[in-house]
């Protein structure tokens, strides 16, 4: 018997624009990133309050994930599409008043409505991609979908790195040392120069915003095909999902991985500051972790083709485990480097623990699910601030708080290792 085919032909228009969200949604991840010790150094802000960039953006997919559910299951996955394109946008032309103001708290609302229409647009994107062929291998289209995200992000982190940062001048006030003294200029020059800055940041996300706009416009005017969203039995939904043990534990483990994601990007920079290194070439050592990311990405997807995605998904946490480690015990380059590493065992896990968590979840029931799924991004806001925290420590036990601050990031790979072994026993024991 043939093998289903990965995309078929009447699909691939739907699927190559449908994919292309999944680089945009990587854009704006991964130029916001940076932002925490940018708005650090600009608004005079410590770790934690700076972190709270990350709390806004990531907030707005748990404020906004269900509530996207139930609209795609009222409308449809294109009627779902073009509204998170819109509110994308607008989100990016808020800046320009934040900026204006010189407003942290602003900038942060701005960030919180653009992500209400990222929480669409994964809502959304996620499980049209599942529906466009066969069950067989929907887990495998999703990564080959997913592969693209970092493709956006990448160049998030060069527009970020190569455009955004060195153009900063609050970060080029370092002494032979590396450190940082923005905060010890007179007040007049600290003003001028937040008002550069603020002003260039503005200007990304303002071009962002347009890029989005043109996009909602080719995807107003395209056909996308037949694959409805179920409109079957509704009522019970949550009780069917609580009781499905893979799914409810794949919602857990997905905070822990997004949570342990973004804080090994957003950090990474804190982490080479104190070896002195500069942010605008700290993000260079991001680029590269992205890099790795991609490549992986791909890898991991041919090596679905024989090795089973839980085990798979074990092995890469205990991977992601070990890399981790040696960026907490490790003080320099080599800790660095254990920590860019990181990015190649995290290439798999978001789609694998997605594709995972839904295999055994109904049509009718698969649009709420994917919210909750997307709703875990939450993790993405808590943990961050927490090490924020950690790092204002300066020292834990005359260690770099910095360095210890990747305890959390250890603790949610566990999370995902056990997670992998947990559904591959499942598996075992369904198929007797």
């Amino acid at each position: 018997m043939e093998a289903p085919k990965l995309v078929e032909r009447r699909y691939l228009l739907p699927f190559i624009l449908i994919t292309s969200l999944f680089a945009l949604w990587g854009f704006a991840n991964d130029i916001t990133n940076p932002m925490v010790a940018a708005f650090q150094t600009i608004m005079e802000l410590s770790a934690a309050k700076a972190s709270l960039i990350q709390f806004a953006f990531y907030g707005g997919y748990a404020t906004m994930a269900v509530p996207a559910a139930l609209f795609i299951r009222r409308f449809s996955y294109k009627k779902g599409i073009l509204l998170g394109l819109l509110l994308y946008a607008v989100g990016a032309f808020l800046f320009i008043p934040a900026a204006a103001r010189e407003s942290f708290a602003f900038f942060c609302v701005s960030l919180y409505v653009l992500t209400f229409g990222l929480a669409f647009l994964e809502t959304t994107a996620n499980p049209f991609i599942l529906s466009l062929g066969a069950k067989e291998n929907s887990t495998r289209r999703l990564n080959l979908s997913q592969a693209f995200n970092p493709i956006g992000s990448l160049s998030g982190m060069a527009v970020a790195s190569w455009v955004v940062l060195p153009a900063l001048l609050s970060d080029k006030h370092r002494d032979a040392y590396g450190a940082n003294h923005f905060s010890e200029l007179a007040d007049s020059v600290k003003a001028a120069e937040r008002v550069h800055d603020l002003e260039f940041i503005r200007d990304a996300y303002v071009a962002l915003g347009v890029i989005v706009v043109v996009m909602l416009v080719i995807i107003a005017v395209t056909r996308m095909p037949g694959t409805a969203v179920s409109t079957g039995r509704k009522s019970g939904t949550m009780g069917r999902l609580w009781r499905n043990v893979n799914y409810r534990e794949g919602v857990l483990t997905q905070m822990f991985y997004v949570g342990a994601q973004i804080m090994t990007w957003t950090f990474i920079i804190q982490y080479a500051d104190n070896l002195g290194i500069d942010k605008a070439t700290a993000q260079k050592y991001n680029i590269v972790a992205m890099a790795v990311f991609l490549g992986f990405r791909f890898i991991s997807t041919f090596l679905m083709k024989y090795v089973n995605s839980r085990k798979l998904l074990a092995l890469f946490g205990c991977g992601a485990a070990i890399c981790t480690l040696g960026a907490i015990v490790f003080v320099g380059p080599l800790g660095l480097g254990c920590l860019v590493a990181v990015s190649a065992f995290m290439s798999l896990m978001f789609p694998t623990i997605y594709g995972i968590s839904l295999e055994n979840v109904s049509p009718e029931d698969s649009t709420l699910g994917a919210s909750f799924l997307v709703m875990a991004i939450v993790g993405g806001s808590i943990l961050p601030p927490l090490q924020g925290s950690i790092i204002d420590l300066g020292t834990v036990f005359s260690h770099p708080a910095v360095n210890v601050s990747f305890c959390l990031p250890l603790i949610c790979f566990l999370v995902i290792i056990a997670y992998g072994i947990r559904s591959s026993r499942r598996m075992n024991a369904d198929r007797g």
